[in-house]
């Protein structure tokens, strides 16, 4: 039982590592509907995964990956607004996932572990995987930093100051979907973007910086898939439920003992 636990507890921490600064991003551009759309998404790329024999967790970030593109191509070239287009594509991919997922017995069967995912049945191959992917999108988050940063917080001021705005939201709307996807394994689709979004805006009455909320972010987090687990065991519960619970008890006890002037809107 400790072994299981301590395989989740280090995939968790893994996964905050990322969730912490690109929940914390999510928040500043106010993309949460960007994060329920690739959330209602990833059950088009599990069952993907199942008609083509590929695991889900790789089904579900290229279909995340395609979905990106199409969202970001779609806004640039018609110019439609980015709240209809993510409506349009979540509704159609949810929709397509689920035609997909009722002609799939063996889907049907598994669907409630890939609604809430499982912490609890992490192993050492689910580890090495996950070391690898997060160690690369924490460097693309490090490396574009200042970037991500600048068109994130003011637009204009980083389009002054020469930096090409599509290309980094491209690049921050691509390791998001990508995050989005190797977490749902985990956590569940159903409740995935929760612990990006809660976490970070825990975070916020605490942060008078960008990096410390993104620090902030990625502590509450982990603290959120511990007690989580630590709940999930004791009790029986689902692990994902378990931890996003958790998260909102952190969220709502920062909302009671911190004043309002938080330095991010």
């Amino acid at each position: 039982m400790i072994e299981i636990f301590i395989f989740g507890w280090i995939a968790g921490i893994l996964l905050s590592l990322a969730i912490g600064p690109l929940g914390s991003f999510l928040i500043w551009r106010k993309m949460s509907y960007f994060g329920d759309t690739l959330s209602h998404s990833s059950l088009l790329g599990i069952s993907i995964g199942f008609v083509f024999k590929i695991d889900p967790v790789y089904s579900v970030m290229i279909t995340m990956f395609f979905i990106t593109l199409i969202i970001t191509y779609i806004e640039r070239v018609y110019q439609f607004s980015i709240d209809i287009i993510l409506n349009i594509i979540s509704n159609t991919a949810l929709s397509l996932g689920l035609v997909i997922s009722s002609l799939i017995e063996e889907f049907r069967t598994d669907l409630v572990h890939y609604l809430f995912g499982d912490l609890l049945k992490v192993n050492l191959n689910d580890i090495i995987m996950i070391s690898i992917i997060i160690s690369i999108i924490i460097l693309i988050i490090l490396w574009n930093w200042n970037s991500l940063l600048l068109v994130s917080i003011n637009s204009e001021l980083s389009y002054i100051d020469g930096i090409n705005i599509f290309k980094i939201k491209l690049i921050l709307m691509i390791i998001i979907s990508l995050t989005i996807g190797l977490t749902m394994k985990f956590i569940g689709a159903l409740t995935t973007v929760a612990l990006f979004i809660i976490p970070a805006a825990t975070a916020r009455p605490y942060s008078k910086s960008p990096e410390k909320m993104s620090i902030y972010a990625t502590l509450f987090s982990i603290s959120s898939i511990t007690f989580g687990l630590f709940f999930s065991v004791i009790y029986n519960i689902p692990s994902g439920p378990s931890v996003i619970l958790c998260s909102t008890i952190f969220f709502f006890i920062s909302l009671f003992t911190k004043n309002k002037d938080f330095y991010f809107k």
